[in-house]
């Protein structure tokens, strides 16, 4: 009798409980999601009346492209180099036993535990003209090779690579770790040598985590800015470094809100077409 009521109790919050309860969440989230969103688009739809002027003068501006090819390069770039040193790192992984791979994760995971800003200060001190790497260099070489790799696109992609590696490995080790490892030893029984076995087996089931992981490391990379603008040069200006050049250097705020929100859209196009893939991925292994 008791247990029933209690389920009955549990089970039976009418809508003003509903209400009640989702209320603090719902003002939470107005507060320091929405509202700053409406406003921002307000602030580049009005500019002393209603129009679409600042979104054409994007759409012609010879700096916003440049910026914009800029910043889906060094985006592309970041990823392509994530997956080319996380896949071997994901199927390493997948081929540890639990404990070993649980202990393995904890390293993969560090760099979460760090500021974005703590890490591109000391990729400084290791990359830098005088940091560790170009030292050991000119150890070696008498002093003959000091590479720069700082203050420029390789150190932007430096850092975006510390950033995303963890995303691009945990994406690929959830696809490796669900592989039926009964495909693998029925093509070993065929015949088929390590090589093809990834090509024809691996590969083709790992694509719903490779696919995952390139679009969320694009998102995150296109609206990075602490990295390009601490590791990067002249040249290597993104999209949310604009947003910060037309605030504080131009003051056109109209500006700066209609990229804001261009870079919004953006990112909002690509985490669309992360479920969209994501689905149809998944409804195909099905």
């Amino acid at each position: 009798m008791t247990s029933s009521s209690t389920a009955s109790g549990a089970s039976g919050l009418g809508p003003w409980s509903a209400i009640v309860l989702l209320a603090p969440l719902t003002v939470l989230m107005f507060a320091i999601l929405l509202y700053p969103l409406g406003l921002t688009l307000w602030t580049s739809l009005y500019d002393g009346q209603l129009s679409l002027r600042a979104y054409a003068e994007l759409a012609s501006s010879t700096l916003f492209l440049k910026v914009l090819r800029n910043t889906f390069e060094i985006a592309i770039t970041g990823t392509l180099v994530s997956l080319v040193f996380g896949y071997p790192v994901a199927m390493h992984l997948a081929a540890q036993p639990p404990r070993r791979r649980t202990a393995c994760l904890v390293m993969v995971m560090l760099p979460f535990w760090t500021s974005i800003l703590v890490k591109s200060f000391a990729l400084v001190a290791v990359f830098g003209n005088q940091g560790l790497v170009n030292q050991l260099l000119g150890f070696l070489s008498g002093g003959q090779i000091n590479l720069p790799m700082m203050f420029n696109r390789v150190g932007v992609v430096l850092g975006m690579i510390n950033f995303l590696l963890p995303f691009m490995i945990l994406s690929i080790l959830g696809s490796l770790l669900a592989l039926d490892r009964r495909l693998i030893l029925a093509a070993e029984t065929m015949g088929a040598g390590p090589l093809r076995i990834f090509w024809k087996v691996i590969l083709p089931l790992s694509m719903p985590g490779v696919v995952a992981g390139v679009l969320i490391n694009v998102t995150l990379s296109i609206g990075m800015y602490i990295t390009p603008a601490l590791l990067g040069g002249r040249q290597d200006m993104m999209v949310a470094n604009l947003v910060d050049f037309y605030t504080r250097q131009t003051l056109d705020w109209t500006a700066a809100s209609a990229t804001a929100v261009a870079l919004l859209a953006i990112s909002g196009l690509l985490v669309a077409m992360l479920g969209r893939v994501r689905g149809g991925l998944s409804g195909g292994a099905a």
